[in-house]
């Protein structure tokens, strides 16, 4: 105890007490130093965040290195700012390599932008769903059918980029899917990982398309090594599915002009006693295989879509 005692005093009392300070003040190097390290320090997150940190942190530890060969002349001070400055410029390259590495096409730099980036997606795992579909957007060219009622079969999940596209079923309109929406996010919901099936719903291109398609075993060999993306998955299917509902039921009306609710589908034939009652579905919440955007029993009449 007597020699860690004496240990602990010669570190802290070994050292003289400052009597008097220095009058003059340091050199511009110096402080050219410090003013790197106050503002190195306010960089953000993310990579050009980073970027901006070691960057600035090794500007400043080189000032420093260089004051302390010029006026302090020490060699102990000059070493480990000069190690420092090492490490942040090994680090700038490092980060630098990376975002390289990261780099996208004009138009999965736009989709990163409009969809994924508003989530807090990082380009890492952004490159990890770009790879899974091999970097790769697939043009349709207009009046060209993406998938036929009854023979295409569901085998993979597609992204809209660009275009419009006309869903219809029997010949009947249904509604639009518009650029940010994916194509066969119904179908792909419809069916577990095991199960194979036909679209019931006709897909075709209105306007010269572009869209990014994921097939379908990849992608859930993706989701079984990330368990993140494919929570992203789940909701952003989730929501597309929601929005085309939503679509049918602004755009779906049953006679005398009572609009139909999804939400309650054994409501409408109070509005229509002739029609028989529906019994109300034991899965609420699920869909049935196909599509949501199948015509629902006793409509009569389909509204026309305005787009917006």
């Amino acid at each position: 105890m007597g020699e860690n005692a004496s240990f602990w005093e010669s570190l802290i009392y070994a050292h003289p007490t400052c009597t008097t300070w220095k009058q003059e003040a340091e050199g511009s190097i110096y402080h050219l130093a410090s003013i790197f390290f106050v503002v190195g320090f306010m960089g953000g997150s993310g990579f050009f965040g980073l970027l901006y940190v070691f960057s600035l942190l090794g500007l400043g530890f080189l000032c420093s290195s260089v004051w302390a060969w010029l006026d302090v002349c020490a060699a102990d001070i000059f070493s480990w700012n000069f190690v420092l400055f090492a490490i942040c410029f090994v680090q700038f390259v490092y980060v630098t390599y990376q975002v390289r590495s990261v780099a996208f096409d004009r138009e999965f730099q736009e989709l990163y932008s409009a969809l994924f980036q508003p989530l807090g997606i990082s380009l890492t795992v952004y490159r990890k769903i770009v790879l899974c579909c091999d970097a790769e957007v697939i043009t349709l060219e207009k009046e060209h059918c993406y998938a036929m009622q009854g023979k295409t079969p569901i085998d993979k999940l597609s992204l809209l980029v660009s275009g419009r596209i006309r869903v219809t079923v029997d010949g009947e309109f249904l509604h639009y899917i518009f650029p940010l929406q994916f194509l066969d996010s119904p179908e792909w919901d419809s069916l577990r990982p095991t199960e194979e099936g036909i679209f019931q719903v006709t897909l075709t291109a209105e306007t010269d398309c572009r869209y990014v398609a994921w097939r379908r075993k990849k992608l859930y060999l993706l989701f079984a090594k990330h368990r993140f993306i494919s929570r992203l998955f789940s909701i952003l299917i989730g929501s597309d599915i929601a929005e085309k509902l939503y679509a049918l039921n602004d755009r779906v009306h049953v006679g005398q002009g009572f609009r139909y609710d999804i939400r309650l589908p054994n409501f409408y034939h109070v509005a229509l006693p002739e029609t028989p009652p529906v019994q109300p579905s034991h899965r609420s919440h699920r869909l049935q295989r196909g599509s949501p955007r199948r015509k629902p029993a006793g409509v009569t009449n389909c509204g026309p879509f305005l787009a917006p």
